[in-house]
């Protein structure tokens, strides 16, 4: 409770005798440096936008600008040509004691001087915008460069020597040019021609020929208009539909991993380095907040955009129906952490001041001293995210937008990241040739459901202390996030350190209240699994009898086959049909067909009946028998050759498959 109770700046309580104030000083405080620290990330934002605005110039410049024009008006040199003049004629006649001519002199030189300014800021723009189109750089060797090209690097490098913001040159850069149809028609044939025979290629090349003379012109020039109005033409469309707009599962298909150093280990101690990585990685969003990272440079010349950049901490997708969103918050002030089932909420700041390493160290530590269990329906909740974006809209919708359940999904879609603690060592084993594919599949997808595939980033610790991370795709590239793994793992290993006992630098704050248990009312999601269930085996038994009956859909199919095979008639659908492979192929043996002896006096006299093989290379041969009220035999076959099956694993599947229905039914569980 000791969190609750910091929460509560002050209490109240009516009596006989009046109503009886309490306030928490502690609690106050904290809201006083919360205030503070908001205002001041405030004030950095705006003179960040001022000084970003005005680049190359700067508030410094300006006022050379005017100081230069004042001066040479007093030695009587007019460096305006009579601009100056002009000016003073246009403003307001003077009125009051304070409108003199000379101050009426001074606000025209400023004017004057302002519009110099503002014109060779724009000048500088629009210079560097038409240097950074030029593109033959990209094309040459590194020693082989042409005399263009090193007189263009040095007019870039002299109008970008200048100290940059992160988001300096986001107004200099050129717009997304669209290529012309005939050229990437015919780059495409070239890339597809090693991979086509003659007549596949010669039809290819017909319907692009087709398209580039008929259809294409009129697309084009609705991409030239949006050229115009947008500075990039394809990455609104690109997130939305390529990413935002795919319903099918985030994990493999999206998300993708970066690893920990491979060579070099800095402790062995699990929420050491948690508290060292996390630290830098609240570190590097500070200095991103202030812009004070350095744009990415092409060759340490040219100037990449860095629009990505702005949702790297603090943004979710949300799921939605037929297109997710994605939520991006301008602060955050805690992680969500996973551990053993369980959803905690961390802060990372006491007051205005960022968390030591080695407080940081000391809460990872309490999440995973705490013996609690999961509550019900807690450990595998990460799966939804994992699954298809409609079936998790629906189910956020259904169970998530109200209460406790309402509360504890903000608590981690309004998380800075997400931090899963793993029970489980990875890292790379120079004796173990399998280990680095190992580390890699854990970071991908883990057990399906101890990651958060939708935050921005999941940052995956091991027990040993090896790290990873699961970036999620639609806020950014590879390269973005790739820069904040790079200031990570420098930071924690050339800067941080650790002690010699493996553990965070420095001693912890033992008053800091423990992470919050997050809480959960999820409804046993059984009811309704019971009524899809005997749907399910009511339409199984429906279709056996049927096939008991003769009405069986493969052997009428087969016989038509046939016959269409007689009379010399094609037909696409049989093809397709019969074409299909049997990658399971199940048969029930049945048993006690004669009565020889009565099985619930013999209740141990059980035959396993028997099994085959699979009908296709890479499929399963799975025969069962039904031995009374209690057993159940399963035959299951596979073939070696094939790397896509394996019958231990499908027949474990089996198993569990057989423990959940027992318990959605409340079963009794035996002994299997």
């Amino acid at each position: 409770m000791a969190e609750a109770h910091q929460a509560v700046a002050f209490q109240f309580t009516v009596t006989p005798d009046g109503v009886d104030f309490r306030l928490s000083r502690e609690a106050l405080k904290h809201i006083y440096l919360s205030g503070i620290n908001s205002w001041k990330k405030r004030l950095i934002r705006i003179k960040n936008g001022i000084l970003r605005g005005v680049y190359p110039g700067s508030p410094t410049s300006w006022l050379v600008v005017v100081m230069a024009t004042v001066g040479s008006s007093y030695c009587k040199v007019d460096i305006s040509m009579g601009l100056v003049h002009c000016i003073q004629k246009c403003l307001p006649e003077r009125y009051g004691p304070y409108q003199t001519p000379q101050t009426q002199a001074l606000l025209s030189m400023a004017i004057f001087s302002t519009g110099v300014w503002v014109t060779s800021i724009f000048l500088f723009r629009q210079t560097l915008k038409l240097l950074l189109s030029y593109h033959g750089w990209m094309f040459e060797m590194h020693n082989k460069t042409s005399h263009v090209t090193k007189i263009w690097a040095i007019c870039v490098r002299l109008l970008s020597s200048r100290r940059p913001m992160l988001y300096s040159f986001q107004t200099s850069l050129p717009k997304l040019p669209v290529p012309s149809v005939p050229a990437t028609v015919q780059r495409y044939l070239e890339s597809v021609r090693p991979l086509l025979n003659d007549e596949e290629f010669y039809r290819m090349e017909t319907l692009a020929k087709e398209f580039q003379d008929k259809i294409a012109p009129r697309l084009q020039k609705y991409l030239v208009l949006k050229s115009w109005w947008a500075t990039n033409y394809v990455s609104d469309w690109w997130e939305e539909y390529i990413y935002l707009r795919g319903r099918s599962p985030l994990m493999v298909n999206s998300n993708f991993y970066a690893m920990d150093f491979v060579l070099v280990k800095n402790t062995d101690v699990q929420a050491a380095r948690l508290g060292n990585v996390v630290h830098a990685m609240i570190m590097y969003r500070r200095k991103l907040d202030r812009e004070e990272i350095k744009p990415m440079m092409a060759l340490g010349i040219v100037p990449m955009c860095s629009y990505q950049m702005e949702r790297m901490f603090n943004t979710t997708r949300i799921p939605g129906k037929e297109t997710d969103v994605l939520q991006h918050l301008s602060d955050s002030r805690h992680v969500a952490v996973y551990h053993k089932g369980r959803f905690f909420k961390l802060w990372l700041y006491e007051g205005s001041r960022l968390l030591k390493p080695r407080d940081l160290e000391m809460q990872f530590q309490r999440i995973l001293d705490d013996t609690s269990l999961p509550q019900p329906g807690e450990e595998r909740l990460a799966a939804l995210t994992a699954g298809g974006r409609v079936e998790w809209a629906q189910a956020r919708q259904a169970f998530f937008s109200s209460g406790k359940n309402k509360a504890a999904l903000e608590s981690i879609e309004r998380a800075a990241f997400f931090v899963a603690l793993d029970e489980e060592s990875h890292g790379y084993n120079p004796d173990d040739e399998a280990s680095l594919s190992l580390y890699g599949k854990a970071l991908l997808h883990g057990n399906c459901y101890n990651r958060w595939f939708d935050k921005s980033f999941t940052l995956i610790s091991f027990k040993n202390g090896r790290l990873g991370l699961n970036t999620e795709h639609a806020w950014a590239d590879a390269p973005i996030i790739g820069h904040l793994w790079e200031f990570v793992l420098g930071t924690d290993t050339f800067h941080l350190g650790y002690s010699d006992t493996g553990h965070c630098v420095g001693e912890p704050n033992t008053m800091l209240a423990p992470p919050q248990r997050l809480q959960w009312d999820i409804p046993e999601q059984k009811e309704e699994l019971q009524d899809l269930f005997r749907k399910a085996s009511e339409k199984h038994q429906n279709m056996y009898r049927l096939a008991m009956t003769g009405a069986g859909i493969d052997r009428h199919l087969f016989c038509l086959y046939v016959v269409s095979k007689y009379l010399g008639v094609k037909s696409p659908f049989l093809d397709e049909v019969l074409s299909e492979p049997w990658r399971l192929s199940t048969s029930q043996i049945p048993q006690t067909q004669i009565r020889m002896f009565d099985p619930n006096k013999y209740p141990n006299h059980l035959g396993a009946g028997g099994g085959f093989g699979p009908v296709a290379d890479d499929g399963y041969g799975v025969s069962y028998m039904i031995a009374g009220e209690n057993t159940i035999f399963f035959h299951v076959s596979s073939k070696f050759s094939s790397s896509e099956t394996n019958a231990q694993r499908f027949g474990n599947h089996i198993h569990q498959a057989l423990l959940d229905i027992a318990d959605l039914f409340k079963i009794l569980k035996t002994d299997s």
